[in-house]
């Protein structure tokens, strides 16, 4: 039986709570067992409605016995908290972006393999059924050779965010599903992005120009956006791709055919967590580990010098 909890259950934490919650009581041999937010009071809040113990302080958790633990907290914290887990030899599900630079990634990644600890980090578009369907495609050949991918991911600025820009906190995961699909190396990237939102230290809109190779992504983001909008498209030689990564439809169109591809909808978080608890258990991998995580924070990094 694997102890886990949860440290930080505002905006993103308090739906790994219930998630790990339901998968508990789903039959995962899992025991969730406490939640730890500086807002003693939220924690306690979340902690009455899954029968679980509420802390102030991530010490206290570890104290009281824990394997795996989520880090949903700011993420200029990320590295100091995860590395007290990493330490204890409990394996870490650290939410995006890894760090909030990648000498911080770096350190996290060694302690980890030091401790002989998982460390996998919450790109969680990985875990969206529509991506894995489109990986398949893409993987059987089916878009032909991919030319250009095209994200944009855009909408009102989240009133939580106030330690990282639209890069770090909202292209990272564009510039990672672009890299995943394609599972080409980054050769260059280059960044244009400013901010009018005022007071803000942080870029609010980006536009990106990635090269893999022989493949091209572009992808636009922003907190300037009055709606939501998530999509990805594929340009391949066959055929192109239209993906929503809300409402989980893929959508491919030929010279002759336009196909909505048939997709087992399904929450992207609790297929996350579900994959971070079983390479727990048979000791696996994951599907996006401190390494790859770091590889994306060092290739933005490079583009903003």
């Amino acid at each position: 039986m694997i102890r886990v909890g949860v440290v930080g259950v505002g905006n993103m934490g308090r739906h790994h709570a219930r998630v790990y919650y339901e998968l508990m009581n789903e039959g995962l041999d899992i025991e969730f067992v406490g939640v730890v937010d500086r807002n003693i009071e939220r924690a306690k809040t979340i902690a009455n409605k899954y029968g679980v113990k509420a802390y102030n302080n991530h010490i206290d958790l570890i104290k009281n016995g824990v394997d795996a633990v989520s880090i949903a907290v700011p993420t200029t914290l990320h590295k100091d908290i995860a590395l007290d887990f990493i330490r204890n030899g409990i394996h870490v599900l650290v939410e995006k972006p890894i760090a909030a630079t990648s000498r911080d990634a770096e350190i996290m990644v060694e302690e980890a393999e030091k401790n002989k600890v998982i460390l996998m980090v919450g790109h969680i578009e990985r875990f969206n059924p529509a991506v894995q369907k489109l990986k398949e495609l893409l993987s059987r050949g089916l878009l032909g050779k991919p030319i250009v991918l095209t994200a944009r991911r855009v909408g009102p600025l989240p009133p939580q965010i106030r330690d990282a820009g639209v890069i770090i906190d909202l292209a990272v995961h564009d510039i990672d599903i672009i890299h995943y699909l394609t599972d080409k190396p980054i050769t260059n990237m280059t960044i244009k992005s400013g901010s009018i939102l005022h007071p803000r230290k942080y870029e609010d809109y980006a536009v990106i120009l990635m090269e893999l190779q022989d493949t091209i992504g572009i992808i636009e983001a922003n907190w300037l956006t009055p709606y939501k909008l998530r999509k990805l498209y594929v340009t391949g030689e066959k055929a192109v791709a239209e993906l929503d990564y809300m409402s989980q439809n893929l959508t491919i169109q030929d010279k002759e055919f336009t196909t909505k591809v048939h997709i087992n909808k399904q929450e992207p978080l609790k297929n996350e967590l579900k994959h971070f608890i079983q390479c727990i258990i048979n000791r696996k991998k994951p599907l996006i580990s401190g390494e790859e995580a770091l590889y994306i924070i060092q290739r933005i990094e490079s583009s903003l010098k």
